[in-house]
């Protein structure tokens, strides 16, 4: 099956919360990543933030202890867990109901240990993305036996070194190849494009909102921000899932409207969730 999703089907998932409500309900979310070469500080950051706006109780920032002085002081409402081993990580994400992986590593053979621990023992909601993506290259197979649940967010050139195809052959029969890796492989695909693909290699969803004011740096790091948010709240399924990337490409209107297709940076994507929430509620 292959459909274009829309607003009223997500609306439900965003229903208003209960008085008595407390963070407890809303999942604990974690970001891990950064390296000593490649900190990506702003980055995580802005990754967390994404989360918090899209609703779940809480983010904890999970870094090498190298960079914590550089991540410090761009963290409010976040909490911040350095590490300084393997050890340190499975501490740190043992209580998380979502967790997103990669952004701002770099490659080395440290970082895919830490893929394949992960891999092997976090039964979570688990997001792969950035240099998470590029240390799965030529390891896809241990996706396969994971206890977590999956979702992988390349774009174009990212699903290209995953599948070991070319872009021109990939966008040639995108959705079909996109089906065939997400069955193979156990997990949802969410491969970014003016059409956004999410595919449990079943069935299909279409996303067609964004613009073209996203394609700016950091844009792929709110989407998995939003993504790992939501999924420390809601179920791990297509429409989950999709839902994050209608969240993403409305915010990313929104804020194309207020700053202009060239004027407009990441940062404004996220500052318009709470205003995407509002229109998912109230439009329909």
């Amino acid at each position: 099956m292959i459909k274009e999703i829309y607003i009223e089907e997500i609306k439900h998932l965003f229903s208003k919360r209960e008085k008595d409500a407390n963070k407890g309900d809303f999942g604990k979310v974690g970001i891990l990543g950064g390296s000593i070469n490649y900190s990506g500080a702003v980055k995580l950051a802005t990754m967390s933030l994404a989360s918090l706006r899209s609703g779940c109780g809480l983010v904890k920032v999970i870094v090498p202890n190298e960079i914590v002085s550089a991540l410090t002081p761009a963290l409010l409402e976040q909490t911040l867990f350095p590490y300084k081993n393997l050890e340190d990580i499975k501490k740190s994400i043992k209580d998380l109901n979502s967790l997103a992986i990669g952004m701002g590593w770099g490659y080395n053979e440290q970082h895919l240990l830490i893929l394949k621990d992960v891999l092997e023992n976090f039964q979570g909601n688990l997001i792969i993305d950035a240099d998470g993506l590029n240390t799965l290259v030529n390891h896809v197979e241990i996706l396969r036996t994971s206890q977590a649940n999956i979702v992988l967010t390349p774009h174009l050139k990212e699903f290209s070194r995953l599948t070991n195809l070319s872009i021109e052959e990939i966008e040639k029969n995108k959705i079909e190849l996109a089906k065939s890796f997400a069955k193979e492989n156990h997990v949802i695909l969410l491969l970014k494009g003016s059409t956004t693909i999410v595919t449990n290699g079943t069935e299909v969803y279409l996303s067609n909102y964004g613009t073209s004011g996203m394609a700016t740096s950091g844009s792929g790091d709110v989407l998995s921000g939003i993504l790992a948010g939501l999924l420390g709240y809601l179920d791990y399924n297509l429409l989950s899932v999709s839902a994050g990337a209608i969240v993403n490409g409305l915010a990313g209107e929104l804020a194309e409207e207020k700053n202009t297709d060239i004027s407009m940076i990441a940062s404004d994507t996220i500052k318009c969730i709470p205003e995407v929430i509002k229109k998912i509620r109230n439009d329909f």
